[in-house]
């Protein structure tokens, strides 16, 4: 048995920098959000960090979504 090495490295490479990238997305999603909690304390309106947020929910979902075809296909 030969155990590819480099192939091993660059999946765990690609892997770390998705999971980090889908991880700081996600982020960027709660804090839109709670940037619309703070608005709404002050009375103001934050339609651009709530569209914002969505937009990082739903980046997150594709994104998921295509790692499940990838492995399923």
């Amino acid at each position: 048995m030969h155990i590819d090495w480099a192939a091993l490295g660059s999946v765990f490479g690609v892997s770390l920098i998705v999971t980090v990238a889908l991880v700081g997305l996600f982020t960027l999603g709660i804090v839109g959000l709670s940037k619309r909690e703070a608005a709404s304390a002050q009375g103001d309106s934050a339609t651009l960090a709530v569209t914002g947020a969505y937009a990082c929910f739903a980046a997150c979902a594709a994104a998921v979504t295509y790692g499940i075809y990838l492995i399923v296909a």
